[in-house]
């Protein structure tokens, strides 16, 4: 029986993932497919969640504005998900709904992949901003053993964020000493490069532009830098293992993503 899968969000007609997923399926030769659903409104995602308790759905990913819904409609919820206040994966079983979030790890694999060298346990980590990726990059850091402080506008979101998870508020040192600083805002922040160590690594979760402002800066001053594609793909890894019950193939699905977008690596 063909395994259906796919990604829900408003709008989802940008969405990457129906091209990263198809590419390892087909790779794979699995009977499978994995679609993009735009469900309108909040009616149309709970409909689309009963189809997956029906059995005609293996699983689903959620993008925005459907994150907290998922994660409220959920038998059974990751402590992840839970830290994160929203899930980004279900899984349908015998007609219950398990939500994770994978940015975490997708954040950990891109550093992995990206900046090598760089060791989290013990390290001196900003987060910027205080929203729901911010949250997922603040939960996987500490639990990789990182000393993580969030920088954010508003100071009230940063103390609430800091006191659920357990990091504190960033001071300007944390900035200068930081080996990692992960840019989890919409916009690109204003970060002085030029005061910043030599070894620090600069990521952002944005993926288009590719080399955004943030990363440009960086990479002037020779700083190591991490792109959101390679987070994007690395995401994906955990939830392709659970749908389809296999590790991804290895198969170049960023230079395939790459194209799509018209970046160059």
């Amino acid at each position: 029986m063909t395994i259906r899968a796919g990604v829900a969000g408003q709008p989802i007609s940008h969405s990457l993932s129906p091209l990263i997923h198809g590419l390892w399926i087909e790779a794979a030769g699995l009977d499978a497919t994995y679609e993009a659903f735009g469900p309108a409104d909040e009616a149309g995602f709970a409909a689309l969640i009963a189809e997956g308790r029906a059995g005609k759905l293996g699983g689903l990913n959620v993008t925005s504005p459907f994150k907290e819904q998922a994660l409220a409609a959920a038998d059974e919820v990751s402590p992840v998900a839970r830290a994160c206040g929203s899930a980004n994966r279900l899984v349908f079983a015998d007609g219950r709904l398990s939500a994770d979030s994978t940015d975490g790890r997708g954040l950990m694999l891109a550093l992995s992949e990206q900046a090598p060298a760089l060791d989290p346990s013990g390290a001196r980590v900003v987060v910027l901003g205080a929203g729901g990726a911010a949250r997922a990059a603040v939960v996987a850091l500490k639990a990789a053993g990182a000393e993580v402080a969030v920088l954010n506008r508003t100071l009230a979101r940063a103390e609430t964020l800091a006191v659920e998870l357990g990091s504190t508020i960033a001071t300007p040192d944390d900035l200068r000493d930081a080996a990692l600083i992960v840019n989890a805002l919409s916009v690109p922040p204003e970060i002085d490069v030029a005061v910043l160590r030599s070894d620090t690594v600069l990521m952002d979760m944005t993926y288009k532009p590719l080399v955004t402002p943030f990363l440009a800066a960086g990479r002037a001053r020779g700083l190591t830098t991490v792109d959101g594609l390679a987070m994007l793909i690395g995401q994906a890894v955990p939830s392709f293992e659970a749908f389809f019950g296999r590790t991804p193939p290895p198969v170049d699905v960023r230079a395939a993503v790459l194209a799509r977008l018209g970046e160059t690596a």
